[in-house]
C-alpha cells in the first residue's frame, strides 16, 4: 500500500513538472475641396541629413485616400528644392536593416505632412499675380510639380484660385507661417490610374526633394483632416521615418506640443549597406556623412490638426535600439501541451495502482 501511494505521488509530480516545462512561452512579435475629400494615408519617408553642408534629402513614399479623380497637395521647404525621381527599392532595404531578430525555439509538433489636400480641376499655369513667382515646373516621378515663391498667403490663395486649384481659408491659414518665413511652396498634382481597382487609395511614386536648411525637419503641420477622414472611412495611418545622419537623432515637434512619434530602431549602418542604399536612391556616393547612423521613427499619426512641424536634433542617448525578437517555434521530440502528460498519468495510474494492490494482497 505504501509503495502504491509513493508511485501515485511520483506520477503526479511528473505530470506537474511536464505541464510547467512545456507550457508555450508567449511569442514576442513586432509590432500608412469642393465637395470631395483627400487625406494623407500611410507614409514612409527617408531623410538623409548632411550636417556639414546643411543639406536635407527628403524622399517620400506616400499614399492618399481620395474620392477625387485627381488632386494636388502643397509641400513647404525652407529653400527652393531640387526635385528628382528616387528609386523605390531603398525602402524595403532599410526595412530589412531594422527588422526584428528572428529566434528559433523548439516546440512540439502538435500629404507630405503638410496634408494640404487640393482638388485640382484644371492645369492652368499662367501666373497673373506678379507677387507669386513660378521658380520651377517639371514632370517628375509621376507628379506635375510647380515650385512657387509668394509674398503673402493672400496672393498665394489668389494664385491657386486663378490656376484651377481648390482654395479655402484653411489653406490660407496653413500657408501663412511658411510664406511669412520666406519658405517655398511646391504644388504637386497626383492623378489616379484610369484602370485602378481601388477607387479611393492612391499610392504615389517616390520623389526626392533636396534643399538647404539650418535644421532637419519633417513638415508635419496640416489643417484638421477629421471630417475628410471620416467621410472616406479613414481611421488610422502610420508615419514611418528613416532618419540618416552622423549620429542618433531625436524628433520633437516645434513649440510645446508633444509629438506622438517614437524610436523603433537605432543603430549604425555598415559601409557596404550605405553604398547600396545611395545607389538605390540614385544619389552620389558622396551624399551625406561617410558613416551612417540610422534612426527609425514610427508615429501612429492621428487624424487631427497638427499645429507645428517636427524637427530633429542630435540625441544625448547614443545607445542602439532594437525591436523585440520574433520567436519562431520548430519541431521538437516532446509534446508541447502539458495536458498530454496529465491525461497520460490519469489513464495509466489507476490500473497500475490496482495491480500493485492485488500484488500486495497476494
Amino acid at each position: 500500500m505504501k509503495c502504491s501511494i509513493w508511485l501515485l505521488l511520483l506520477l503526479i509530480a511528473i505530470a506537474i513538472l511536464a505541464l510547467s516545462r512545456f507550457q508555450p512561452a508567449p511569442a514576442c512579435c513586432p509590432a500608412p475641396p469642393s465637395g470631395e475629400s483627400v487625406v494623407n494615408a500611410d507614409q514612409t519617408v527617408i531623410i538623409i541629413w548632411d550636417a556639414a553642408t546643411k543639406t536635407q534629402h527628403f524622399i517620400r513614399q506616400a499614399s492618399f485616400k481620395s474620392d477625387a479623380n485627381d488632386f494636388g497637395f502643397l509641400v513647404p521647404t525652407p529653400a527652393q528644392p531640387e526635385l528628382n525621381e528616387s528609386g523605390n527599392e531603398a525602402f524595403p532595404l532599410l526595412q530589412k536593416f531594422t527588422e526584428p531578430e528572428r529566434k528559433k525555439e523548439r516546440r512540439a509538433s502538435g500629404s507630405v505632412g503638410c496634408g494640404c489636400s487640393l482638388d485640382e480641376k484644371s492645369a492652368g499655369l499662367a501666373v497673373k499675380e506678379q507677387s507669386v513667382r513660378v521658380l520651377q515646373e517639371k514632370m517628375v516621378a509621376g507628379f506635375h510639380a510647380i515650385v512657387l515663391e509668394a509674398d503673402s498667403a493672400d496672393v498665394l490663395l489668389r494664385w491657386l484660385k486663378e490656376n484651377g486649384y481648390a482654395f479655402s481659408p484653411e489653406v490660407q491659414t496653413w500657408a501663412k507661417p511658411y510664406i511669412d518665413a520666406g519658405w517655398k511652396i511646391t504644388a504637386l498634382k497626383v492623378a489616379k490610374s484610369a484602370d485602378a481597382k481601388d477607387t479611393q487609395n492612391v499610392a504615389a511614386s517616390a520623389l526626392r526633394m533636396s534643399f538647404k536648411t539650418d535644421r532637419p525637419l519633417f513638415p508635419y503641420r496640416e489643417p484638421d483632416p477629421g471630417k475628410a477622414a471620416l467621410a472616406l472611412g479613414a481611421r488610422s495611418r502610420l508615419l514611418r521615418i528613416y532618419f540618416i545622419a552622423e549620429s542618433r537623432y531625436d524628433g520633437k515637434m516645434a513649440g510645446d506640443v508633444g509629438w506622438t512619434g517614437r524610436v523603433a530602431w537605432a543603430g549604425k549602418i555598415h559601409a557596404e549597406d550605405r553604398s547600396k542604399t545611395l545607389q538605390l536612391l540614385n544619389l552620389p556616393q558622396t551624399t551625406g556623412p561617410m558613416e551612417w547612423w540610422l534612426t527609425e521613427f514610427e508615429d501612429d499619426w492621428p487624424y487631427r490638426s497638427a499645429p507645428a512641424d517636427v524637427y530633429f536634433s542630435h540625441s544625448r542617448d547614443q545607445n542602439p535600439v532594437k525591436r523585440p525578437p520574433i520567436i519562431e517555434y520548430v519541431s521538437a521530440p516532446w509534446p508541447a501541451d502539458g495536458m498530454v502528460y496529465v491525461l497520460a498519468v490519469a489513464l495509466v495510474a489507476p490500473p497500475l495502482i490496482r495491480r500493485l494492490r492485488r500484488g500486495n494482497k497476494a
